[in-house]
């Protein structure tokens, strides 16, 4: 057989990033996890992926990502806990080419995760429904099972309960300071509010929510105050997930264009990027299932 061990790649899959439209802690279990209430919004910015499909059964990256070990990367996690779950013989080489925040809330290494369950069950031809490929992911992480159903949605649980959400057009100002947010220390802090009352999507529509780890994040990480500031001069600022990342929503792209332009200006890391209610890689593997079944290569 033909070595395998650096094959054609498979070049260009999107890892998108989502916002938590607002995020609610409801409790805490015996386990120590922590009840949510969220909403996932997926976005147009993303990651992207690169995979070689390999017959020596070895998982491995192609280039190295500063500060992550290959053992502790997701992708590599992801890789072989799906070679594990259907018991492949075939491996693979996987490069990410990063655009999104490493630890800022747009859930950049659990999508990155979750791209590499789909694209690998597909170009493996593993099989796996999207349920065992979510019950995979959510051992790697609680946001990684929305990634793999790839829509916005309403998230409770430790966020792995998701119900589909069809929202409005709307485009978001994402800043992005460089402070390196703890999750573990944000959630172990003993002023984060753990007992909000849950409410049900209708009442989300109708008034939004707030995001209950602002507060702990703004008083441990200053410069995620200072961006929040910044951003309430054009409206009502939100924090994503545990940050550092902080958006506001905006009717149309002018409008979000002409708001990231001053930030720029300002000094601040910034993205502009739309809201999508379909994952950007669940069109690419529809494209990869068409062009299968007319036989393209």
């Amino acid at each position: 057989m033909t070595d395998r061990s650096v094959g054609s790649w498979s070049s260009d899959w999107p890892a998108p990033a989502k916002i938590n439209l607002f995020l609610h802690v409801t409790g805490r279990r015996a386990d120590g996890y922590h009840e949510l209430q969220t909403v996932f919004r997926l976005l147009d910015v993303a990651d992207r992926l690169d995979f070689a499909v390999t017959d020596d059964g070895r998982i491995r990256r192609a280039a190295s990502l500063p500060g992550v070990a290959e053992h502790e990367d997701l992708t590599v996690r992801a890789a072989q806990a799906l070679r594990a779950a259907s018991g492949t013989p075939l491996g693979a080489r996987i490069r990410v080419h990063k655009h999104l925040p490493v630890g800022g809330g747009l859930g950049g290494g659990s999508s990155d995760a979750a791209t590499t369950l789909l694209a690998l069950n597909h170009l493996w031809q593993t099989g796996l429904s999207l349920e065992a490929l979510a019950e995979i992911g959510v051992g790697l992480g609680a946001d990684v099972p929305v990634f793999v159903h790839g829509r916005t949605s309403w998230g409770e649980g430790v966020g792995e309960r998701l119900q589909p959400l069809d929202l409005p057009p709307s485009w978001y100002v994402i800043l992005c300071p460089e402070s390196a947010v703890s999750t573990a220390e944000v959630f172990a802090d003993p002023e984060l509010t753990r007992d909000s009352a849950p409410i049900r999507i209708p009442a989300f529509l109708a008034d939004g929510g707030r995001n209950d780890c602002e507060p702990v994040v703004c008083r441990r990480y200053p410069r995620v105050a200072q961006a929040l500031d910044w951003l309430a001069a054009f409206g009502r600022p939100q924090m994503s997930g545990t940050g550092a990342c902080v958006f506001l929503a905006c009717s149309d792209q002018g409008r979000a264009g002409s708001i990231s332009d001053q930030a720029r200006k300002a000094g601040w890391p910034v993205l502009v990027a739309e809201g999508h209610d379909q994952s950007a890689v669940h069109a690419r593997l529809g494209s990869e299932s068409c062009r299968a079944a007319n036989g393209v290569e």
